[in-house]
């Protein structure tokens, strides 16, 4: 009887050896094709449907492989949302713990180009998490998150920055908007801020006026010549009468001449008719257009009209009188295109 029993626990033994050896054959198996795969995987997946999921997107070789290694390794619970990367060679196991572990990828959410509402830059955000425009817009529009992080509903566009953040496609909307909130104070260094104060202008003030000057001139070594011009209005208590702030006002960007009709719109962002700062920035501007304010020009311009080059760049005056020379000289270009 003892030989008998010697005999079955030998075989139960090498069966369990010869399984766990087969399984862990199958586990450090290599079983991604020679090519990245980027895959989406929703909240509440199970481990069958991931695999279903990885089959039907070519990230694996072998459906079964992965399945087996699924089981030993318990992952049919544990699959966690998230924005992963198959890559080149990666085994059953490594694919297994990637997805117990939730290690995504980061990937960049790049804001750039003239975000001028809310609505765009939920829109541009909505690609880049799990989140839908909807809900991101609302998080943008909560007033007291909004309070709580120090703005208002005019001011808060001014603490978004044009560039480049890495993110996580499972980020919250209010995880964005503090990550973000975070970046902006990492901007707004305490040199920085001591140029503002010099301005006598707060942060805010400063990207308010800089998303004028960056509305006003796509050439870069014109913004801090226009920026000075502001602030010598600003200075002199002269109304900017920034046409830029007019099209915001009417919500028509595409406007190419503003009309003496288009001036007597009532908004805090008429500043023909109110003197001062607009309440809060009329686009979101770039970085370098942020410190081209800081560093502005120092002069004595306080006007400035296209040149009759057509070229996008402008012509600077002291006086009215030759700011209307410089204004006729562009007028009677456009005039000669018709």
């Amino acid at each position: 009887m003892k030989k008998i029993l010697v005999f079955i626990l030998l075989i139960i033994l090498s069966v369990t050896v010869a399984s766990t050896f087969a399984i862990w054959n199958i586990a450090l198996k290599g079983n991604t094709p020679g090519k990245n795969v980027t895959l989406y995987v929703y909240p509440g997946t199970s481990g069958k449907v991931l695999s279903e999921q990885l089959d039907s997107a070519n990230a694996i070789l072998d459906p079964l492989w992965f399945k087996v290694a699924s089981r030993a390794f318990k992952l049919n619970d544990k699959v966690k949302a998230g924005r992963y990367i198959i890559t080149p060679a990666m085994t059953n196991r490594g694919l297994v713990r990637m997805f117990n572990l939730g290690l995504q990828s980061p990937h960049n959410l790049i804001l750039s180009g003239n975000i001028r509402s809310m609505e765009k830059l939920a829109s541009i955000i909505s690609g880049k998490i799990s989140s839908d425009s909807a809900k991101i817009l609302q998080t943008l529009k909560d007033k007291t998150l909004i309070d709580s992080l120090g703005f208002d509903k005019y001011s808060f566009p001014g603490m978004f920055l044009l560039n480049t953040y890495e993110i996580y496609w499972t980020s919250s909307p209010k995880e964005i908007v503090l990550r973000l909130h975070s970046e902006y104070n990492k901007f707004w260094n305490q040199e920085r801020q001591q140029k503002a104060r010099d301005l006598n202008l707060s942060p805010i003030e400063v990207v308010t006026l800089a998303s004028i000057v960056a509305e006003e001139s796509n050439i870069k070594s014109e913004h801090p010549v226009i920026a000075g011009v502001y602030i010598n209005r600003l200075k002199r208590g002269i109304p900017l009468q920034a046409d830029p702030t007019i099209k915001y006002a009417l919500n028509d960007p595409s406007i190419k001449r503003i009309l003496y009709k288009h001036l007597e719109i009532d908004s805090p962002y008429n500043t023909y008719k109110i003197k001062g700062l607009p309440p809060g920035p009329i686009t979101i501007p770039s970085p370098s257009v942020i410190d081209a304010v800081l560093d502005y020009s120092k002069h004595n311009y306080l006007y400035f009209c296209a040149k009759p080059s057509l070229d996008g760049s402008h012509n600077f005056a002291s006086t009215l009188s030759a700011h209307n020379r410089n204004a006729r000289a562009y007028q009677s270009a456009i005039s000669k295109l018709k």
